[in-house]
């Protein structure tokens, strides 16, 4: 039997897993990425994870038949070079080249928010689909898109930078230096801000959020739920803009792609049904009326957490 290996090399760990002919993850290994430092010594760390969790899994390195990588940034899986990735602070990175001398097997690249997609739709919420989108709501927002069944990335490699649409016209700055961007309102730090936004017409002496996020030690995506939890009005507010924010993209890009499935994940995608339910409540809402056939999109959390990037990763030799 072969099996596959898959490295999600972040810009705080590198994890790699050993997976199977059934997308289940045997074993896994993981390091640091300690970055800034040279891009050899990040690809001795990375073979160096990926024969420790072979072994970790009893798997003989023999039979791994391939190896392939999920990284953050710009990625061409044809040339094999990372154009740009600004977590890792590199340009123009051989990697494939460099990799494939490390452990002498087929190595592939792709971007992670791209693995992470293949992987749901491989073995998660997304499996048994042929068109699924895969939201994730982190730091920024992030966006993989599977169409018939393959990674779509655009003509450059560089698309379904999904979070990069604007939904409000001169609306609030995005760290891509636009304006007005799905991120600056879906994403976990639009979240925050938006709770921050409201703390700040509260009375300091009654806020309940305010009294959340000083026992936490500071505003987090959690914070406007756990007052809304608790019945306050203010976190209620707060968590019905931000669904409306999150409704208004999620509409478009069913509009756009008519996927079978779309499925959040990241640290936001923690409340649930908290979000979920009244997600799908708002998208019905904005859906197009004339087009009933939008309605058919599944929306549901991602069921594979930080697994969905090793899984994807491993098996992007399925798609060349």
């Amino acid at each position: 039997m072969m099996y596959k290996l898959g490295i999600d090399l972040g810009g705080t760990n590198i994890v790699a897993g050993v997976v199977d002919d059934e997308y289940k993850i045997l074993a896994k290994a993981e390091c640091k990425t300690n970055i800034p430092r040279p891009a050899e010594s990040v690809c001795d760390s990375m073979a160096e994870v990926a024969k420790q969790a072979a072994e970790k899994a009893g798997v003989n390195w023999d039979d791994i038949s391939s190896v392939g990588i999920g990284v953050p940034g710009a990625v061409n899986p044809v040339t094999g070079i990372i154009a740009y990735s600004a977590n890792l602070l590199f340009k123009d990175w051989e990697i494939v080249k460099m990799m494939e001398e490390r452990l002498g097997k087929k190595v592939y690249i792709e971007n992670d928010a791209n693995a992470a997609a293949y992987g749901e739709f491989l073995a998660g919420s997304a499996k048994g689909a042929t068109n699924a989108i895969a939201v994730t709501l982190g730091t920024g927002v992030g966006g993989g898109i599977i169409i018939n069944g393959k990674i779509y990335s655009g003509s450059n490699f560089a698309g379904a930078e999904i979070g990069h649409m604007v939904i409000v016209k001169d609306g609030k700055p995005c760290g891509c230096g636009r304006k007005g961007c799905w991120e600056a309102y879906a994403s976990a730090t639009g979240l925050i801000n938006l709770t921050k936004e409201e703390i700040e017409k509260e009375d300091p002496e009654t806020s309940v959020m305010k009294k959340l996020a000083e026992k936490e030690g500071n505003v987090s995506g959690r914070t406007a739920f756990d007052a809304m939890r608790l019945g306050d009005e203010g976190g209620k507010k707060v968590v019905n803009e931000y669904i409306d924010y999150l409704a208004c993209g999620v509409a478009s890009i069913i509009h756009i792609f008519q996927p079978d499935v779309l499925c959040i994940g990241g640290g936001v995608s923690k409340e649930g049904d908290n979000i979920i339910l009244p997600l799908r409540e708002k998208v019905a809402g904005e859906i197009y009326k004339g087009e009933s056939s939008c309605l058919q999109t599944k929306i549901c959390v991602a069921t594979l957490g930080n697994d969905a990037g090793i899984i994807g990763a491993a098996c992007l030799e399925n798609l060349y």
